[in-house]
């Protein structure tokens, strides 16, 4: 199964992170998109090893979901985090229309997907779902985005922001537990700027 592959993989896996660096505020810049943003500060750098784990884990929820095999074509432009829940990620991965099909339609079933995934291997957790489209600058995404109030009362939340750029998705995805993290993050992504 061929899939847009995101933080909600991540997310699904639900497990700490240790021993990052922690960060004070600083922009970074993506040359591929030409996109600037700030990283609040006091987030930390997650590892690729720790990221690729947490990865693996979400699609085997999936593919224990759905009984076929998840292909990660995702390229991860950053991923931090602050404390245990709350991720800031960003990544890009090959769509192509012609081979893929219709881009907002395959925005629809991948939050499908996400949906039953949770709803599956949370059965006792409210899902509640939204999906838009948002302005960031002057560019259009499409957006998903999913609290999660699990058996325990602990809430989660997790956005997923998704546009193309020719033949390449782009995505930033947000989690978080805490919303002034939360508010951080969505602070920092709706003030990013993306130059022509």
């Amino acid at each position: 199964m061929k899939i847009r592959f995101n933080l909600f993989l991540a997310f699904i896996a639900a497990i700490q992170i240790c021993n990052g660096q922690t960060t004070p505020a600083k922009e970074f810049h993506d040359e591929d998109f030409n996109w600037t943003i700030l990283i609040p500060e006091n987030f930390q750098t997650v590892s690729t090893e720790e990221w690729t784990k947490m990865q693996n884990r979400g699609a085997e929820a999936i593919e224990d979901t759905f009984g076929e095999e998840i292909i990660n074509q995702a390229k991860t432009i950053f991923v931090f985090r602050s404390n245990q829940f709350n991720y800031f990620e960003a990544n890009y991965q090959p769509f192509d229309p012609e081979v893929d099909g219709d881009y907002i339609e395959s925005c629809k079933n991948v939050n499908a997907l996400i949906y039953e995934t949770f709803a599956t291997q949370i059965p006792d957790a409210k899902i509640d779902t939204a999906s838009s489209v948002e302005k960031i600058g002057k560019l259009e995404f499409q957006t998903h985005s999913m609290k999660i109030v699990l058996p325990n009362k602990m809430v989660m939340h997790q956005i997923m922001y998704s546009r193309l750029f020719g033949k390449r998705e782009f995505s930033v995805n947000i989690m978080f537990v805490d919303p002034k993290k939360g508010q951080q993050m969505l602070d920092a992504w709706k003030n990013s700027r993306f130059s022509d």
